[in-house]
């Protein structure tokens, strides 16, 4: 069904729009926070998709086969954005969402074994959602709040799905094509590689510049500032990082928060709690305020 919505009539953000409202659930602030917008551009989309389709006369059916390579980016891009929200869940009170991951994965996954949609970036985004989903167990604790990525208990990592993702990354090499999503599972192998050296983050850094190179994303920005710090140190990530100004984005404040613990604790401090008034769940929020316990009474 994804591919009977997906269609090139529309523009790409409408095909996916409509794929994750009517097939994938999804609430229209999940949309706007997927596409990094507002709720009244999301309804305007959804509106004006609808309404092309309807004065086309389009029927909603599965396209021929002829069509499949015509709509299969928007069905790749409907499936990541799915297992993203999944992975990192922006309107719940879980901020992990296993349920959505495991479809988008089943869903990916059909598509690899399919003979016309085995394509070397459909093999990298399997890659790249089993490389995420083998730290399932280690990124959240008893009560669903996210754990750091260099607290979390390594024993606790997936083998199993560490080699899977081996397997699909290896077979997306096939051919010359280089997509974000091979970018992005690459990220997340070598985040997947328990020896904390200065190789590996040198490798993830490299990659996060070839990723905004091609498709530029802040949330990608915001990550490369992550692995600068951990190859340049802290101060030349603040400066990095600060240049963004994702104000709005708690996200960015978590971060700032992590990059001044031990060299302004005050700004550090200030951070968390811009981060706690931004987030959105509870469970992020419960995660925030522990954070800002290192600093006593500083939260306001």
């Amino acid at each position: 069904m994804m591919f009977a919505l997906c269609n090139p009539i529309l523009p790409l953000e409408s095909q996916v729009a409509l794929t994750l409202r009517i097939l994938c659930g999804f609430g229209i602030e999940e949309i706007a926070d997927a596409f990094l917008t507002n709720r009244e551009t999301i309804n305007k989309r959804l509106s004006r998709g609808k309404e092309k389709l309807r004065n086309a006369g389009i029927e909603i059916r599965l396209p021929a086969s002829g069509e499949i390579n015509q709509r299969i980016d928007a069905v790749l891009t409907s499936l990541y954005l799915l297992f993203n929200e999944g992975y990192y869940s922006s309107s719940r009170d879980h901020v992990l969402r296993k349920d959505f991951c495991l479809e988008a994965m089943r869903l990916t996954g059909l598509m690899a074994e399919n003979e016309q949609t085995d394509l070397p970036r459909v093999d990298a985004l399997l890659a790249l959602m089993c490389f995420h989903a083998s730290r399932f167990d280690a990124r959240t604790d008893e009560k669903g709040e996210i754990i750091r990525y260099d607290e979390q208990d390594i024993e606790l990592w997936n083998d199993e799905l560490i080699s899977t993702g081996h397997y699909y990354l290896n077979k997306a090499s096939r051919g010359k094509e280089l997509s974000r999503y091979h970018l992005e599972a690459g990220i997340a192998y070598w985040h997947t590689i328990k020896n904390d050296s200065a190789e590996k983050w040198e490798n993830i850094l490299q990659l996060y510049n070839q990723l905004l190179c091609i498709l530029y994303s802040p949330v990608s920005a915001l990550n490369r500032t992550y692995a600068l710090s951990k190859i340049k140190g802290k101060p030349a990530a603040i400066r990095e990082a600060e240049k963004l100004g994702l104000t709005k984005n708690h996200l960015y404040h978590v971060l700032l928060g992590y990059l001044y613990e031990g060299i302004d604790n005050v700004k550090a401090a200030g951070h968390l709690n811009q981060a706690l008034a931004l987030a959105n769940t509870e469970t992020e929020k419960n995660g925030i305020r522990k954070e800002l316990g290192k600093y006593g009474s500083m939260e306001v």
